[in-house]
């Protein structure tokens, strides 16, 4: 998968003298993933590429959370939709590949 962006919502907190936690959004995907689903709903588009949210709560705890391919699926009216397994795999990898790092 490819990082397309970072969004680091603490620093933009802190570019306007606000105090945030450790906040960030990472983008990634590829599009042999994404590309099937919004071949059953053009609409996902909007929730691709994949995003995961990492952060860190008020004791220190960093946690990592993401949209499941199949609520994605689901709001855009294709549930049944090919490609929502082959994603939450992907998902499922990339998290477990993650947590080993720490």
């Amino acid at each position: 998968m490819t990082v397309f962006a970072r969004v680091d919502h603490r620093q933009g907190a802190m570019s306007r003298s606000m105090a945030l936690l450790p906040n960030e959004v990472v983008i990634f995907g590829d599009p042999k993933g994404g590309t099937p689903l919004m071949q059953c709903a053009p609409t996902a588009g909007i929730d691709l590429p994949m995003k995961a949210l990492v952060w860190q709560d008020n004791d220190g705890q960093t946690w990592l959370g993401y949209n499941d391919p199949a609520w994605i699926a689901r709001r855009h009216g294709v549930a049944d939709c090919s490609a929502v397994e082959p994603l939450q795999q992907a998902m499922r990898k990339l998290v477990e590949a993650t947590l080993r790092e720490e």
